[in-house]
């Protein structure tokens, strides 16, 4: 193992344990934007919360702003297909992904990216600034977390208001 790897392993080995400890959601969301973007080797994190046929971007970490407290259509935003979908999102560049919506990315630095569910009521992304393909390393890294903080979540989160 590469000892840059190696460093993001025990990252993430001492966030997970954190996050066994956390009792509630805003602990949960300290600890993912504290330590996911090492954890993933990326340029910038959000997490994200679905609240009915939207979802809201709750935390962030990132070489500068991305969406904080915005809100987009749970269907139209890759956050919200990775609830849906169940299952992490990877996409090496966004100018190549139809499923992309490019406006709200041309005024930040995100060329590539991966989202990954946290349950059903979250999901966690990470944002580099170059194209090409997700690091598998970070992928197994990133959905390792989110199940780690979907425990803690499944039982703190609010509950999903129904939609309409």
């Amino acid at each position: 193992m590469e000892p840059e790897s190696l460093g993001r392993q025990e990252r993430l080995t001492n966030a997970v344990a954190l996050l066994a400890a956390a009792c509630d959601e805003a602990g949960v969301l300290a600890i993912l934007r504290d330590h996911a973007r090492a954890i993933a080797g990326s340029d910038g994190i959000t997490i994200v919360r679905r609240d009915g046929d939207a979802v809201e971007y709750i935390a962030e970490g990132a070489i500068s702003p991305l969406w904080l407290g915005q809100r987009f259509p749970l269907h139209m935003c890759i956050s919200g297909l990775a609830i849906l979908a169940g299952a992490p999102v990877l996409i090496p560049d966004i100018r190549n992904d139809p499923r992309v919506p490019l406006n709200a990315y041309l005024a930040t630095f995100v060329l590539s990216m991966a989202m990954f569910p946290i349950g059903r009521t979250h999901a966690m992304g990470a944002y580099w600034q170059h194209s090409g393909p997700v690091d598998p390393g970070a992928v197994d890294r990133m959905s390792s977390l989110a199940a780690a903080a979907v425990r803690v979540l499944d039982r703190t989160a609010p509950p999903i208001r129904a939609a309409g």
